[in-house]
């Protein structure tokens, strides 16, 4: 009890002598500490469990525990979620969007941690996934968190939550300006000018604790050999058009794997059947064990003939196309792996497979055009170049995120003199994989249930609307047998022109509309001749209790109703809703979040 009070005449004094705009600065530079913090404590131990594993590992021949640690690591991932943790924290931005969109910005404080332990645990072991949408999920629970310990309101906690998520990114990639990027185009927050500062404050911050503790080096060590060429444009644009169908074979494959998984209805079927598909890919191909960072910096090193090592393909080392051949099994075969890891128990993203595929398709592209057409006027492509160009290129499509993309891989690699191209193959993957994807893989699911908040104002606020606000319960209601007589009475005991008609267990059968009975109403004589059934009528649609807004006014506009009966699933009469609530509501909403005054 001492604590609480204590802790409220914190709250107190802060509300008195610190301004709400002045607090959010200073929460935005603590979650940038923290989130930095957590990504090098999530980095330090995917690393550390993974050199522990594999340091006596074998370059010759193949290794057998790439059939055992990575089914130990999902199931070890699998069990801590399943009993300790007691809740789902996979697809870990696709939540965050869902916290955004329908929980008013609250993450469970378990995230702040628990995506931390069960991504080690996946990723060190060998999972083939990434550990950065975690991160993103531990970043934006800690903006939110926090923001709910000091009181903060919906529209803060959104934004505290962006911050997280900026953080996140910076952090473990010493990325600011991505960070920043990302929260805006993959989180969708349609942000005004006044909340770019607390990103950009949480972003730079956490870089800067990364750049404390792990130095201020690139992640990845690139030197660009030669200066972009204009004559190089044509092939930029057709490795964007390759990255964009990528893309759309990685998010189609993934949906397609994860239905299989969830058919699967208990855990042991779910584990056996992704240890199995995992343990055997990474064995034949041992660069799908875990992140695969350590490929990304071989191939845009230009140091890649250690690829085939420790695989049944190593006898192909020397031979051009055995290494074509290799790298091209793992890019359809990746997304196999990534899901199998996510599907039975562990847990991770696809942030860093999406990396990891471009870099091996911007590669091979090079490679097989230098090798195919080396006469032709600039058909003469630098291999690391374009495996930069492929990562930036199938990240963008897959995530439907260009200037995230570009950013990123500048300031991961260093490599800012390839500004333009990566400008160039972004947009070519994203309108590649627009023409047959408008979402992305993180909001696909949301956007199938109407619940993704997107940058059209109109349909964000929609989003926003939560229906149980609108709902209007003080209509009289009438029975169909009731007489005329009773319901002129009940029509001088309401405010309302409409009568909703419900049976003994509640169900709607129709409404009565006062302009359909005034002409009989002042007749006494027909008091008990008629009854409600006689005159009432059907609604012009009826709104489920589980629609979205955006049907909900859908079914408005189809219907020119001023007025429409709310039922649940088994037809039990709730309420209605008007325009003018939605439209007192939705004015309330835009004020709250899109206002540039706040």
């Amino acid at each position: 009890m001492e604590n609480r009070t204590t802790f409220d005449k914190i709250l107190s004094w802060r509300e008195k002598y610190i301004k709400e705009k002045h607090f959010i600065l200073i929460l935005s530079l603590i979650i940038g500490i923290l989130t930095a913090v957590a990504a090098i404590l999530l980095k330090t131990s995917i690393h550390a469990i993974q050199h522990i594993l594999t340091e006596r590992a074998s370059v010759s021949q193949a290794n057998w525990f790439y059939l055992v640690f990575p089914v130990i690591g999902i199931l070890l991932a699998g069990l801590f979620v399943k009993y300790i943790v007691k809740d789902d924290i996979g697809h870990g931005v696709t939540k965050i969007l869902y916290a955004i969109s329908q929980r008013k910005s609250r993450i469970k404080p378990h995230n702040t941690w628990s995506s931390l332990i069960a991504s080690s645990i996946t990723i060190g072991f060998g999972g083939s996934v990434g550990a950065e949408a975690p991160m993103v999920l531990t970043g934006s629970a800690i903006g939110s968190n926090l923001g709910r310990l000091f009181k903060m309101e919906q529209r803060t906690l959104m934004l505290l939550v962006g911050c997280g998520a900026a953080g996140a990114i910076a952090g473990i990639f010493k990325a600011p300006i991505a960070g920043m990027l990302f929260t805006i185009e993959v989180l969708m927050l349609d942000l005004t000018t006044a909340s770019i500062l607390p990103l950009l404050i949480s972003s730079v911050t956490a870089a800067c604790v990364s750049y404390i503790f792990t130095g201020t080096e690139a992640m990845f060590a690139f030197s660009q050999t030669e200066a972009f060429e204009m004559g190089r444009i044509p092939y930029v644009l057709m490795l964007g058009v390759i990255c964009g169908l990528i893309a759309l074979y990685f998010t189609r494959a993934t949906i397609w794997i994860e239905k299989i998984f969830r058919s699967l209805k208990t855990f042991w079927k779910k584990f056996f059947l992704g240890a199995f598909l995992l343990s055997i890919l990474i064995f034949l191909l041992p660069p799908l064990y875990g992140e695969g960072y350590n490929t990304i910096e071989s191939l845009i090193g230009n140091s890649y003939d250690h690829l085939l090592d420790g695989s049944l393909f190593y006898n192909l080392k020397d031979h051009y196309w055995g290494l074509i051949l290799f790298l091209g099994l793992i890019i359809i075969l990746k997304v196999f792996a990534t899901s199998a890891t996510n599907g039975g128990g562990g847990c991770g993203g696809i942030f860093a497979p999406s990396l990891y595929l471009g870099c091996i398709v911007g590669f091979v592209f090079a490679h097989v055009i230098n090798y195919v057409v080396p006469v032709l006027p600039g058909s003469h492509l630098p291999e690391e170049n374009f495996a930069l160009m492929g990562m930036a290129g199938t990240m963008a499509a897959v995530m439907h995120s260009p200037l995230t993309a570009v950013f990123l891989i500048a300031e991961l690699t260093g490599g800012f003199d390839l500004f333009l191209p990566l400008m160039i193959v972004t947009i070519s993957a994203f309108f590649t994989i627009m023409l047959f994807e408008k979402h992305s893989l993180y909001s696909m699911r949301l956007a199938q249930k109407g619940e993704l908040l997107t940058h059209d104002k109109d349909k964000a606020v929609l989003t926003l609307l939560q229906i149980d606000a609108v709902i209007e319960t003080d209509f009289q209601v009438v029975h169909p047998e009731m007489t005329l007589g009773s319901m002129v009475k009940a029509i001088a005991q309401s405010r309302r022109n409409v009568f909703p008609v419900t049976d003994s267990e509640n169900i709607l059968r129709g409404v009565v509309l006062l302009d359909n009975i005034r002409n009989i109403m002042f007749r006494p004589e027909l008091y008990e001749r008629f009854n409600v059934k006689r005159f009432m009528i059907s609604p012009p649609a009826k709104i489920n209790l589980n629609m979205t807004m955006d049907k909900i006014m859908q079914s408005f506009e189809d219907t020119k109703a001023w007025n429409l009966p709310v039922i649940d699933d088994e037809g039990h009469y709730l309420g209605f809703i008007s325009k003018s609530k939605i439209f007192n509501a939705y004015r309330e909403v835009l004020q709250a979040h899109f206002s540039e005054d706040n």
